[in-house]
């Protein structure tokens, strides 16, 4: 009887040990955090959509949401902090969050406090330590240098009628500058701004604030890209080297104005998604990327009217016209090439993104210097053959 109770022991032990691989091995956490978070007998992992940060957790119902939390991110050698917290909300989002913060001095001690992040916080006023209406337990920050993780850990009491563990928001975050207990604002970039998501803990599933607007956001930089970055420089060439010298073909005019509608067309619709984005994000702005593309709208559109309204050849005016149109629509492309590193800069895509973009300047800029090169070549040799002939007739 003995033996067998003690070999029923053994089995169950071996079943949940292998249900806790089985549980994990599912999961979308790096073989790292999985490391980590097998060592303390959790048994739910996700890695997180921002910042490369990941979470494991358990949790329990009783009289309150009990939740043992275990949130990690890649160690960087300038990181001085870390946060995870929860928000009772309606909305997963930064403001109003119940946040843990692991600081890292520079001396490499560490320290671990509960914050109340208010609204005047995301304006770079003092965040210091304080009492929140949450109750934390066994709250730990730690730093390994093996395994390339700094982490917090600590066990939560929620009250069922604040917090859903089916809907729970939560918010993450890192920073990269501290002054004792006192985290400062974190980098202005779109990772950190999207850090926070409403999460099903019994799924795992979750929904963040920046996961329907990533689809945008690309249709936002492709279109911008295809249409202001590489439409319009082409009408442009199409333009100074097909229309006179050193090339002449009837039907430069079609091909030009083509380029510069269809480029027109595809700007204006990203530019109006990007409108559309800044509109529904509250918390944020990114005032440089949104007044160069309000001036390249405007200023194209202006360029675009020529199409109807530019003066007849005959007119007095139009040699004065012509220097205003030429020198706008070269300023417009640069300041658009700029604009569109910005973009490129905020959204944060794969490499491709830039290299890609700056592959297509260079192919641009070749031709153009081709053709450049070409017209040099055809201007000083006409002006030789004129002065011969001039020289001949002379002699005659």
């Amino acid at each position: 009887m003995k033996n067998m109770v003690s070999s029923t022991k053994a089995v169950t032990l071996t079943l949940a040990f292998l249900s806790l691989l089985l549980t994990i091995a599912h999961s979308e956490c790096t073989d790292l955090f999985k490391e980590l978070i097998l060592k303390r007998n959790l048994t739910n992992c996700r890695k997180l959509a921002t910042l490369e940060a990941e979470i494991g957790w358990n949790y329990y119902i009783q009289n309150k949401i009990k939740i043992d939390v275990f949130f990690g991110v890649r160690m960087e050698e300038n990181l001085r902090w870390l946060a995870w917290g929860v928000n009772p909300r309606s909305e997963a989002q930064m403001v109003g969050t119940r946040a843990i913060i692991g600081i890292i001095e520079p001396n490499g001690s560490l320290a671990v406090e509960t914050y109340l992040i208010a609204s005047n916080t995301k304006v770079g006023c003092q965040l210091l330590p304080s009492v929140i209406d949450v109750e934390v337990k066994n709250k730990e920050v730690e730093s390994s240098k093996k395994i390339g993780h700094i982490t917090l850990s600590a066990t939560l009491f929620l009250p069922t009628e604040v917090y859903n563990i089916s809907r729970l928001n939560h918010a993450w975050q890192v920073g990269y500058s501290a002054d004792g207990l006192e985290p400062k604002i974190h980098p202005a970039t779109l990772q950190n701004f999207d850090s926070a998501e409403t999460i099903n803990l019994i799924t795992a599933k979750s929904h963040g604030i920046g996961h329907h607007r990533h689809h945008f956001r690309k249709a936002h930089g492709i279109l911008n890209i295809v249409g202001w970055g590489i439409l319009l420089p082409i009408g442009v060439i199409i333009a100074r080297y097909y229309r006179k010298f050193p090339f002449h073909s009837k039907w430069w005019y079609i091909f030009h104005v083509s380029c510069q509608c269809v480029g027109y067309t595809l700007g204006t619709t990203g530019w109006g998604i990007g409108l559309w984005l800044g509109h529904v994000s509250k918390h944020y702005t990114f005032r440089t990327h949104r007044t160069l593309s309000i001036f390249i709208f405007t200023f194209t559109t202006l360029q675009m009217l020529a199409i109807r309204l530019k003066p007849k050849p005959h007119d007095d005016y139009r040699k004065y016209w012509d220097m205003y149109h030429h020198f706008l629509g070269y300023a417009l492309l640069a300041v658009i090439s700029v604009n569109i590193f910005k973009g490129i800069d905020i959204l944060k895509p794969d490499n491709a993104w830039k290299w890609g973009y700056i592959g297509v300047l260079g192919v641009l800029a070749l031709v153009a210097l081709v053709f450049e090169i070409v017209t040099w070549i055809k201007f000083i040799k006409s002006k030789k053959d004129r002065k011969k002939n001039q020289h001949t007739v002379q002699q005659s």
